[in-house]
């Protein structure tokens, strides 16, 4: 058994049971490059400061590259009663160097060295989330692009509401998802503040540089508060709380998809590749992809609480309970990751039947709307437009009769004001046509929408160099 770094005020050795309990190596061993990165950039500021010689740095700065290489080449054993990543490294840079190892942890502590490392590890998953992110709005944009004229019900209360074009239904998605990329953006100036050197909780007596720590580490400030450096979570609460968004879009998205897919609605085609079969009735083709991000949505949720419910009590500065961060952080971005990589694929294979969309949005009097609205312009208050136009859809039920099969004379019979004009006012291709207010569903402003979407995507992307 290993002994411990921190173990000369200790008498007894500790208890095998509590060895289980708190080690935390069997998940943080994922932060080793954040955790060697970090400790690299902290022990060239301390040779800058004259804390470590030039000789001390080079041993160690070599040291730390090799135990890097280690881990990734697979030689590295993680040993559970060195408690967690940075006590496992730190104790093989001793093994490897001598004790001119134990000077890394020189004017640093756990404390903030955890903290750097999430922030180092948050930071590196914002970047490939805008990524993931980017490539799941491109997706939509081209299936919009492709689908920009197919006219749909458009739904309130999953109730035929309005008719729409396919397009812009789908570009609703693109706006969440862009929404979901400044979110994580503006996490990420959060995110991208270096605790290093706040130590324990109260700073440190050596001479030490820490905007140049923050510059080897390309952050563009550091904590103005140690206390709140080792304690502080909110960066994490607050990528999670993205997160969740993120997977809430999905979900909906997901929820769409398997209704759409089933025989009652018809309206769209999952490819086989995203779908799984049944083990007792041959005939089944599941949607299996969107309902398991549906069900993981609430797993990320979970992740979230956690971290909330951990935060509420703790009081300053450093508790052990936020080493109960990683573990439902970690689940979380690992969900994330996969739902919105797999549901950009899956898009990219969606079939849609036009011509079932075109005879749904032909039932429920889906130009009601556009009736009352043609009231309105012959001079009638839109209140008695509305029930007039209410009064016509109920004469349509109880005839079994269409809006638009109504005789002029039968129309003429609620109001005298309308004339034969009214046939190109509730005409679906006209009704969709005529909604040309910015952020409409007219086909030519989708068709700009995806446009300007299509600049904003190539801008990204050169500009993130995604």
């Amino acid at each position: 058994m290993a002994k411990k770094l921190w173990g000369g005020r200790f008498k007894q050795s500790t208890n095998r049971l509590v060895e289980d309990f708190s080690a935390s190596i069997d998940f943080d061993w994922r932060l080793y490059r954040e955790d060697i990165a970090g400790s690299i950039a902290h022990c060239k500021m301390l040779g800058q400061c004259g804390i470590l010689t030039e000789d001390e740095v080079e041993k160690i700065v070599d040291g730390l590259i090799e135990i890097q290489r280690e881990i990734e080449r697979g030689d590295f054993e993680f040993d559970p009663t060195l408690e967690d990543i940075h006590m496992a490294i730190e104790q093989r840079l001793i093994e490897k160097i001598g004790d001119v190892g134990g000077k890394l942890h020189t004017a640093r502590s756990r404390n903030d060295q955890v903290a750097l490392d999430l922030r180092l590890y948050l930071r590196n998953t914002i970047k490939w989330y805008l990524k993931l992110l980017h490539s799941l709005r491109t997706s939509i944009v081209n299936l919009a692009e492709k689908y920009a004229d197919t006219i749909m019900p458009g739904f309130t209360h999953l109730q035929h509401a309005q008719p729409i074009v396919l397009g812009h239904h789908l570009m609703a998605y693109y706006e969440m998802f862009t929404r979901d990329s400044e979110r994580l953006k503006d996490c990420l100036k959060r995110v991208n503040v270096m605790p290093l050197g706040s130590a324990a909780l109260a700073g440190t007596t050596f001479p030490i540089d820490r905007n140049l720590t923050a510059k080897y580490l390309d952050f563009p400030e550091i904590s103005r508060n140690s206390i709140d450096a080792v304690s502080d979570r909110d960066f994490a609460i607050e990528f999670l709380s993205a997160a969740s968004i993120i997977m809430l879009h999905l979900s909906r998205l997901s929820e769409e998809l398997v209704l759409w897919n089933s025989i009652e609605f018809g309206f769209v085609a999952i490819s086989d590749a995203f779908c799984t079969g049944s083990s007792i009735m041959p005939q089944k083709k599941n949607p299996d992809v969107p309902e398991l991000i549906r069900g993981k949505t609430g797993r990320v949720y979970g992740a979230l609480t956690s971290l909330l419910t951990m935060m509420k009590g703790l009081p300053l500065a450093y508790n052990r309970d936020l080493q109960e961060d990683k573990e439902p952080l970690f689940d979380a971005i690992d969900a994330v990751a996969a739902c919105v990589e797999i549901m950009a694929r899956l898009l990219s294979e969606l079939t849609f039947d036009e011509t079932r969309l075109r005879e749904e949005a032909e039932k429920g009097f889906i130009t009601a709307t556009d009736l009352a609205d043609y009231l309105v312009r012959k001079n009638i208050p839109f209140r008695r437009a509305h029930r007039i136009t209410g009064e016509i859809v109920q004469y349509c039920i109880k005839h079994n009769k269409r809006l638009e099969a109504l005789q002029l004379d039968e129309l003429r019979e609620f109001s005298g004001t309308i004339s034969k004009d009214i046939y190109d006012y509730i005409k679906i291709d006209t009704s969709v046509n005529k909604r040309t207010s910015y952020g409409g569903t007219a086909p030519g402003l989708v068709k700009e929408a995806i446009r300007e979407a299509k600049n904003v995507l190539e801008d990204e992307k050169e500009r993130y160099a995604l």
